[in-house]
């Protein structure tokens, strides 16, 4: 059988993408892409001759046997999303989780992913943390709120800037104004920008200076007592 390769692809700058991921895209197969427009300047810029073929969200399931099959048939495939590490909030947990039950080979490369550079960076605890990506937009985002109301660890998540304000002060009313949180904006791009206080203070600097790019927030866990101020 071929194996599945899971692959990495910058989140912003271009020097993120790893020599290992380039020697597996150019020796796949076929390349499996999100949005084969985003990954054909990829490959173009890193000089990848390869086939692309479209697999997201839309389609992976009706996609999904005919890539297994490939599989099976000894071929190698890679899969990339537009940018960052597939099945991390972007397709591919289930390909894999089917190829996995195929009984075949699935390796992912280590390389770019948006959540960690944003923990480490935060300047809260690393040590322990939660990742819960996007929060439902409606049906069950205050039920998923409550539930991480006393989440002691430090918790991730990924958001659009045109709801960071909305999502900053929904925040503020379920974890307390005075929650410690980082805003990291435009990771790994040439305007990168971290934004750190209490969930009151980022949101005002927001009020004033509204968001633009990709956004992931890090928020204090509720036992984090060196990091949470008196609410305000």
């Amino acid at each position: 059988m071929g194996t599945l390769y899971i692959v990495p692809t910058p989140v912003g700058n271009m020097e993120d993408m790893t020599l290992r991921a380039i020697r597996v895209l150019k020796e796949a197969d076929v390349v499996l892409a999100e949005d084969t427009r985003t990954s054909g300047v990829l490959l173009k810029h890193f000089d990848i001759q390869n086939r692309l073929l479209s697999h997201h969200k839309f389609n992976e399931h009706g996609t999904t046997a005919s890539v297994i099959e490939r599989l099976k048939g000894g071929q190698d495939v890679a899969l990339v999303s537009d940018a960052g590490t597939p099945g991390i909030s972007d397709p591919g947990f289930f390909l894999a989780r089917e190829a996995v039950r195929a009984g075949i080979t699935v390796r992912c490369l280590p390389g770019a992913t948006a959540c960690i550079p944003a923990v480490v960076a935060s300047g809260l605890p690393c040590d322990r943390f939660c990742f819960e990506g996007f929060l439902p937009q409606k049906k069950g985002r205050q039920t998923m709120l409550a539930s991480l109301k006393d989440e002691p660890r430090t918790m991730i998540f990924y958001e659009s800037p045109y709801r960071l304000l909305k999502t900053l002060g929904q925040f503020a009313d379920v974890f307390g104004a005075g929650r410690e949180v980082c805003v990291c904006r435009e990771i790994s791009k040439l305007h990168e920008d971290y934004v750190r206080g209490t969930l009151a203070e980022v949101k005002e600097h927001f009020e004033s200076n509204p968001p633009r790019g990709e956004i992931v927030i890090v928020l204090a866990g509720n036992d984090d007592r060196q990091n949470n101020k008196e609410n305000v």
